[in-house]
């Protein structure tokens, strides 16, 4: 028997198997609910999203015999004849191999004649971007003053190659592309009615590769069943995509919030084994950054990412300015790969450039509060002038910094908790480890009572709280009693400051004495002085 490909053979027959497209499928049905069916409709989207299939399902629905709930019902005659491609009232055309005037012509001269079976006669034109200018002024005739029993569904990768003439006349819609979340349940359900095995991970990583198209996921899904010999499986996706696993892409963010430079050259050359795509590599860390930078900002926003723990975990460790600084270091290093010796090399140079220009208060202000003594330091600024600046003024712009290294140790013993600094809810938190979106719903807390049976939080009413949080915030408290006691929260206005405005206003006290350290450094002033120097706005930061 001929193997028909999962694309094909699982493509969508009625509006209700249509997957991520539910803007366009609830207007359509609305449309044939309330009888108000547009004589053109355009439908326009990348590669794979499902412009033709929904065309296709809205050409059946508009000719069924009997349609359920405004859906094709799938076993009229219409509906049988369209599924196998014989109904004849359905004219299907590719522009692309039909762009000359004559070939629009000769399509169009039929419809004026009345359709064979069906109520209406349906020309279907794929990639119409397509036609030349002359089609299309043959087109556009016929839809300016169509027949009443013609529809015309056109389908377009680039709208913006047809004449504005045309879109004015048809209905758009703009069909999204499908998240690797859409895509990868869509593949589990078919690998389950096709009763195949599959890793999950494996999923993930052909619905990323797939790039918002269901058509390319399910051709890498038909590829990778070949490959593993009828098993999804992640290091047989992997091998084949010739991507890494996303285990080796954390290990090596990990190394880098922890500032150890031989931590992450070991994962790289683990993973160097493996022969990977380098590009592929940086691309997956540019993603994380995105999402770590989401969740320090709106952690409700990986609430039902399927990394959100490792997420959070990396959100806690990372300043929120580091994770805008690797993003961007990533971003321009990614065109560099190609520039490089080889692939690994240039991969590790961006991987080490990120450590070198991290700023020196990654690491020491996540663990110790800077001593008054601690000297700031100005970002070297771009200069007219050649002149040089004597050794003694440079020694005194950049300062030695000591980084206080965190205890790694774990937990601390149950009798540190109960005897911490007369309850201090900010020393509280610290000692909790809390992370990611808890950690964040305990800094916009103010702790009102605490002991063995209850813990009551007083929280703003404009704070947003989840359920997964409030009990990880209850199991850390529990642990921090040693008692099975309740969380109580209650909604109000806080009188005293939170721990989240406390880190706010020590960042701007902080950063408030180190323009004023600057401005009265005896060497500043002789830059300015003798060199017309100045200080650029938002350059200084506290060390």
């Amino acid at each position: 028997m001929n193997y028909q490909v999962l694309a094909r053979k699982w493509r969508p027959h009625n509006f209700t198997e249509v997957v991520g497209q539910e803007h366009v499928v609830k207007s359509l049905i609305n449309a044939l609910q309330n009888n108000r069916l547009h004589h053109a409709y355009l439908f326009t989207g990348t590669r794979g999203v499902g412009k033709t299939t929904i065309a296709r399902i809205l050409a059946k629905a508009i000719n069924c015999e009997n349609l359920q709930d405004f859906n094709p019902c799938g076993q009229c005659s219409v509906c049988q004849a369209l599924d196998e491609g014989r109904f004849l009232d359905l004219i299907e055309v590719d522009a692309a191999s039909r762009t000359k005037v004559e070939d629009t012509r000769d399509l169009l001269d039929n419809a004026q004649y009345a359709p064979n079976h069906g109520r209406y006669k349906v020309y279907l034109i794929d990639e119409v971007h397509m036609l030349s200018g002359h089609s299309f002024n043959a087109l556009l005739k016929t839809l300016e003053e169509p027949p009443p029993h013609v529809k015309f569904l056109l389908a377009t990768t680039d709208p913006h190659k047809i004449p504005v003439t045309v879109l004015s006349r048809c209905l758009q819609f703009n069909l999204k592309r499908l998240l690797p979340a859409q895509i990868a349940t869509q593949m589990a359900f078919i690998l389950q009615e096709e009763q195949l095995e599959f890793e999950e991970p494996a999923l993930k990583l052909l619905s990323r590769a797939a790039d918002g198209s269901m058509r390319d996921g399910l051709s890498l899904l038909d590829q990778a069943i070949v490959f593993g010999n009828g098993k999804v499986s992640s290091d047989a996706v992997s091998s084949m995509l010739g991507t890494v696993a996303h285990q080796p892409v954390e290990d090596i963010l990990n190394a880098l919030a922890a500032g150890d430079a031989p931590a992450m050259l070991d994962k790289i050359n683990e993973i160097a084994n493996l022969t990977p795509d380098f590009a592929d590599v940086l691309q997956q860390m540019l993603q994380v950054f995105h999402r770590v930078a989401l969740a320090q900002q709106i952690p409700s926003a990986i609430a039902q990412d399927v990394d959100a723990e490792m997420i959070a975990a990396l959100a806690s460790k990372l300043l929120p300015e580091d994770v805008q600084l690797y993003y961007q270091i990533g971003l321009l290093g990614q065109k560099d790969l190609d520039l490089a010796p080889d692939p690994r090399s240039g991969f590790e140079m961006v991987m080490l450039r990120m450590l070198t220009f991290r700023p020196a208060t990654s690491l020491s202000s996540k663990t110790a509060k800077p001593a008054p003594s601690q000297q700031v330091i100005s970002k070297p600024q771009t200069t007219q002038q050649h002149t040089s600046i004597p050794a003694a003024v440079k020694e005194t712009l950049v300062a030695s910094v000591s980084t206080t290294t965190a205890d790694k140790s774990g937990v601390p013993a149950q009798e540190t908790y109960k005897h911490s600094a007369d309850n201090n809810w900010a020393d509280m938190i610290a000692l909790m480890s809390l992370a990611g979106p808890t950690r964040e719903l305990a800094n916009n807390c103010v702790l009102e009572s605490i002991d063995d049976s209850a813990c009551t939080l007083i929280v703003d009413p404009g704070y947003m709280r989840t359920t997964r949080s409030e009990d990880s915030l209850q199991k850390a408290l529990q642990a921090y009693q040693g008692a099975p006691l309740k969380l109580i929260f209650k909604v109000a206005k806080p009188t005293v400051d939170t721990p989240a405005v406390q880190l706010v206003k020590q960042r701007e006290d902080r950063q408030q004495a180190a323009v004023d350290a600057i401005a009265a450094d005896d060497n500043i002033q002789a830059l300015k002085e003798h060199f017309d120097a100045r200080v650029m706005p938002g350059s200084i930061e506290p060390v």
